[in-house]
């Protein structure tokens, strides 16, 4: 028992660390003020406390790309990563979303605009969205995010009608304590603020009080004979506001409803029906500031598949974009200031652009993009990262089994290459994986696909969240049948199988997808080809002394010289036909070898003049070729078909390759497995040759 009360203690404690030391205690006014002073940014607007929060994370450049990863989304710090984003289209977008937010807080324009993100459906717009809010919300808990609000007290003292319940009453829309001064102090103190602040923005207020605190301010300035500061002494408390989404307070999201069931009460308020009796219907205290964008002010609003609205809805979004304003039913137009984010789908916006009475609403959109991943080991991330958060402790994921899942969710998303480069070379290049050596540009492959796509690259295809759905299934099919790995081929398996049975993947596209399918098959048969050959034939003194032999020859051709024949010792000139099988094996033709053997011998030269000696491993190209080479020098004595087959091999060895896959990252099992795969696969084009 008093182990539980002190868990119960240790717990109360470390709950009351967690909530700001002012989040209960009422201050007055006056020392609002001097908090201003001091930290001039408390007073910030929606926008410059949102442009400020992505950079508290921190952030990343990255100058391949030319785009600030913000930690937020990249690392996720609040949440131990769980819910961090991948692909470098992704945070292009979030870079540009922010970009938007920062100059919203300059004044530039995009604070009068909707941000919307548009992107195909499973991109991780809602999800980003959804993140937002959180840190929006952690970020206001901070010392560094903190923001104030005010309450009415003691109403009764001066208001013979004023309902007991309501002798105290927050600010109905959470303002800023600033607009309690009239308009010509309110600048004497900003100017103060604003030669004190440092920051990129400056601070501005030119809200008028919600209808409401504007009444309460009237009669107890009637009361006290114009007196403002006795007001502000006796009847105003200044607290601390944190943002909720719970608490729907700061932050408010706001989806789309059946017609019969929705009206525009929702996002701007309604008459408090409890009050209409104690105060009558034209008295702004009967007023309920519940709508989503009363809820919202100070902070963020998210529109859920917004143009799923109806037309008439979207008209109250025109007033409170461009004039920062709502106007509610049968009352006078109320002053926010939040950042309004909006969430659709590639079907509703195209509706909604080709409809010429939406002109006014599609102008006021600032339009976000918000693609698939467009790298496959990216994309591969995602699924990890799905895996990470799930209970599969005993499931081995295979090589190569989410990389090629991602290979082929990214072929279904890239534009077909005008090029003489495949598709599957085209997302190789954008995984980064060719070589300088070969003929293919990146950054024409994208100009390309951003002149030949309806909106941009990745806007359609396969959602990870399908691919993440088959995978889950093999896991649970694999556990069903008592295996504890996961491979590619289980992963193909389930695609194949539900290609057609996912209800976003279009009919039409069907035969297409089958055929991307396909080229990640052959893919992968290229890749655990590789791993088996590895297995089977790796030699690392037998590569040192083939690359040490290259390098020999490789140097005298360039300076036309002899080189040395190692049995005989006599001169000899460069063995041509040795050359040429190495260079075969990473497909560089005749009339590029001069070339690729100037490039070897430069890095060759370059190691010598620091120091390092030559080692073949260290050049990836130039190693994948000594591989190659290797196998096929030795290949032919192995039995492919006895691989397939555990009668015709010696188990000693077959045991031994297969502990050489563990090492590359195999289970036991998926080690047979693979083994058996391109053991069949290669006695098969052995034959066919």
């Amino acid at each position: 028992m008093n182990g539980n009360r002190a868990t119960l203690e240790t717990l109360s404690s470390q709950y009351k660390d967690s909530v700001p030391s002012d989040l209960r205690d009422a201050k007055r006014f006056d020392w609002y003020l001097d908090e201003l002073y001091n930290d001039p940014r408390i007073a910030r607007n929606a926008h410059q406390r949102v442009a400020d929060m992505f950079d508290h994370y921190g952030t990343e450049y990255d100058e391949d790309a030319g785009v600030v990863e913000y930690c937020m989304a990249s690392e996720d710090p609040l949440h131990d990563g769980e819910n961090t984003f991948y692909g470098r289209e992704v945070h292009e977008s979030i870079h540009e979303f922010v970009n938007k937010v920062k100059s919203g807080a300059r004044r530039l324009g995009p604070e009068k605009r909707i941000k919307l993100l548009l992107g195909p459906v499973g991109s991780g717009k809602s999800h980003f969205d959804w993140m937002v809010r959180r840190y929006f919300e952690a970020y206001t808990a901070s010392d560094a995010g903190r923001m104030y609000t005010f309450r009415w007290k003691n109403l009764m003292d001066v208001i013979p009608d004023q309902d007991p319940a309501d002798d105290t009453v927050q600010s109905p829309m959470n303002q800023d304590p600033l607009v309690l001064l009239p308009q010509e102090q309110r600048d004497i103190v900003l100017d103060r603020l604003n030669d004190e602040l440092d920051a990129p923005y400056t601070i501005q207020n030119g809200q008028s009080l919600d209808p409401a605190s504007e009444f309460y301010m009237d009669k107890l300035l009637a009361h006290y004979n114009d007196d403002l500061e006795a007001v502000l002494q006796n009847h105003v408390e200044i607290i601390r506001l944190v943002a909720s989404e719970n608490k729907r307070q700061c932050v408010e999201t706001f989806e789309p409803k059946d017609k019969k069931n929705q009206d525009e009460t929702e996002l701007t308020g309604d008459v408090n029906y409890s009050k209409l009796a104690v105060y009558g219907e034209s008295d702004p205290r009967a007023f309920d500031y519940s709508g989503a964008f009363c809820n919202a002010n100070r902070g963020l609003f998210s529109g859920e598949e917004l143009l799923k609205l109806q037309r008439e809805f979207l008209y109250d979004f025109l007033h409170a974009s461009q004039e920062q304003t709502i106007k509610p039913k049968n009352n006078p137009r109320i002053d926010i200031d939040e950042v309004i984010v909006g969430r659709t789908n590639m079907p509703e916006y195209r509706e909604k652009k080709g409809d010429e009475k939406m002109e006014a609403f599609n102008d006021r959109t600032k339009r976000v993009d918000f693609p698939y991943v467009l790298e496959y080991d990216e994309e591969s991330e995602i699924y990890r990262k799905m895996l990470r958060n799930a209970d599969v402790p005993d499931m081995h994921i295979e090589p190569h089994a989410l990389e090629m899942a991602g290979l082929f969710g990214v072929l279904t998303r890239l534009a077909e290459p005008d090029t003489n480069a495949s598709l599957v070379q085209k997302a190789k290049a954008y995984n980064g994986e060719l070589d300088d050596g070969d003929d293919v540009d990146v950054r024409k492959l994208r100009e390309n696909a951003e002149e030949s796509t309806d909106i941009g690259e990745g806007m359609d295809g396969v959602s990870a969240r399908f691919i993440g759905d088959e995978i889950a299934e093999a896991i649970m099919d694999a556990t069903h049948r008592d295996r504890t790995y996961l491979s590619p081929l289980s992963v193909f398996s389930h695609f194949e199988t539900n290609l057609e049975n996912h209800g976003s993947i279009p009919e039409e596209n069907l035969d297409q997808y089958h055929r991307y399918l396909e080229m990640v098959r052959e893919e992968y048969r290229e890749r655990a080809i590789e791993d088996v050959r590895h297995a089977l034939a790796y030699d690392l003194d037998e590569i040192q002394r083939q690359g040490e032999k290259y390098m020999d020859h490789v140097m005298a051709y360039i300076d036309d010289a002899t080189v040395e024949d190692a049995l005989t010792g006599r001169e000899q000139d460069p063995d041509e036909t040795f050359l040429r099988s190495v260079e075969e094996k990473l497909d560089i033709p005749e009339d590029r070898k001069d070339d690729f053997r100037q490039e070897v011998s430069n890095w060759v030269s370059r190691r010598a003049r620091e120091g390092t000696s030559f080692d073949p491993h260290d050049n990836d190209r130039l190693r994948r070729a000594l591989e190659r080479k290797l196998w096929e020098d030795k290949k032919h004595n192995i039995n492919f078909s006895a691989l397939v087959s555990a009668n015709e091999l010696d188990d000693d060895e077959r045991n031994a390759w297969i502990e050489a896959l563990v090492d590359r990252g195999y289970s036991q099992a998926g080690a047979q497995e693979v083994l058996e795969f391109a053991g069949a696969e290669v006695a098969k084009s052995e034959l066919e040759a």
